[in-house]
């Protein structure tokens, strides 16, 4: 699957929509909205708890992060109708099985693939989604989580997202386990700085996690001059972007070695322990 050559029309099935806008488009935007995903779901008590029973996010992050990482882009890049993108999709059933995780759960997670990619697109990256490209991201990964087979998938776009956002209001709350496991995972962001940086990525990252978020993890509120220093700096680097045209090379998490796979991976080895179990 490439990208299409300039002049002809944009891609048109889910599958092609998400791999354009992953690996072409906004890789970098997707990337870092899926990382803020990943730290909203530590505000869900029974999610974070069993990660804390795994230890999974507090003994070996980066393995973790990148397990998570290229799991999900082998689906972006290969879609669900491709032999790759369904191995990625067992790969992760698999992990799952061995714990009594509730629909509801895996709905939410499911959803913040959906929304926090297209809010942050929408907010800070170099243009808008369009309403085609919006619905293909919704309803690839409601194609996704039918392959999980999850049930009472929402059917629209619009059910979907009033999901997530009543699912946020109900079931967030804070607990030890989650600020633990946030703790951890911010660790990890700032470890892939130099030492003398990560005094100051700590509250820029954390500058962009909304006041509720920040309760539910424990997490001290940075002022509001950083915020607005940080979403100015992420609007100049949209302006910038905007005087490019779309990479011609894609760019998925996938095409970039790993710190944990420096020489490349098997999708069967993605979640397994040193000892090659789970």
């Amino acid at each position: 699957m490439s990208r299409y050559s300039p002049g002809q029309n944009p891609p048109r099935t889910p599958c092609q929509i998400v791999h354009h806008l992953a690996g072409y488009e906004f890789p970098w935007d997707i990337t870092r909205a899926l990382e803020l995903a990943l730290l909203k779901t530590f505000c869900v008590p029974r999610i974070s708890q069993l990660l804390a029973h795994t230890r999974e996010f507090i003994d070996r992050p980066q393995k973790r992060y990148d397990d998570t990482g290229l799991l999900v882009a082998e689906m972006m890049q290969w879609g669900y109708e491709h032999e790759r993108g369904l191995r990625a999709i067992q790969r992760m059933n698999a992990i799952h099985s061995r714990f009594a995780i509730e629909n509801s759960d895996f709905l939410y997670v499911l959803s913040t693939f959906i929304y926090e990619p297209i809010r942050w697109i929408n907010a800070w990256a170099w243009r808008p989604l369009t309403p085609e490209e919006r619905q293909g991201f919704v309803t690839f990964w409601q194609r996704v989580g039918e392959h999980m087979e999850l049930t009472d998938i929402p059917a629209t776009d619009a059910a979907f997202e009033a999901y997530h956002d009543r699912y946020e209001t109900s079931i967030f709350a804070y607990t030890e386990a989650n600020q633990k496991i946030a703790e951890s995972t911010r660790n990890l962001f700032a470890s892939w700085f130099p030492v003398w940086l990560r005094p100051v990525v700590r509250p820029c990252a954390d500058s962009l996690l909304a006041p509720y978020i920040c309760q539910h993890l424990g997490i001290k509120p940075q002022p509001l001059w950083l915020s607005g220093l940080v979403q100015n700096n992420l609007r100049l680097r949209s302006r910038l972007a905007h005087q490019f045209p779309p990479r011609q090379v894609s760019s998925f998490f996938t095409d970039h070695p790993t710190r944990t796979y420096p020489d490349g991976y098997t999708i069967e080895e993605l979640g397994a322990k040193a000892d090659g179990k789970f």
